[in-house]
């Protein structure tokens, strides 16, 4: 029982902590409820029509090349890391790799994935309603 007394001593300060903190906020925060203040707020922008509503193929593209960057990045880190036993071999990997992932972000700048404009996800928004 003792190896399991600093693990919930943490869990208890932890949860003391969340606890207080919410608890402050209740005694503390004004209270000046308002229409405005009530509704649902969205990314910035006023939510529109029924939450149902199926989201544009554009999003879920956008949502993926963003996950395939994001994860291309985090190879990078154990790259560095060998960097010094992997000498120039290492580097021209790194370097086609690279040229790769230059060659994917050119191919979806140039198809237009990137134009998050109002103009563009109307029109695509309007062509997905008519089909």
């Amino acid at each position: 029982m003792h190896v399991w007394l600093p693990i919930l001593i943490m869990i208890a300060l932890g949860a003391g902590f969340a606890i207080f903190n919410i608890g402050l906020g209740m005694v503390v925060a004004p209270r000046r409820p308002s229409p405005e203040k009530l509704a649902p707020y969205e990314c910035g922008m006023p939510p529109v029509g029924d939450a149902r509503d199926r989201h544009p193929v554009k999003f879920y593209l956008v949502a993926m090349i963003f996950l395939l960057f994001d994860i291309e990045i985090a190879f990078l880190y154990p790259w560095a890391l060998a960097l010094r036993e992997l000498r120039w071999a290492g580097f021209v990997q790194l370097i086609v790799f690279f040229l790769i992932l230059l060659t994917g972000y050119v191919y979806v700048w140039r198809k237009g994935v990137f134009n998050w404009g109002h103009e563009g996800l109307m029109n695509e928004d309007r062509s997905e309603h008519h089909v």
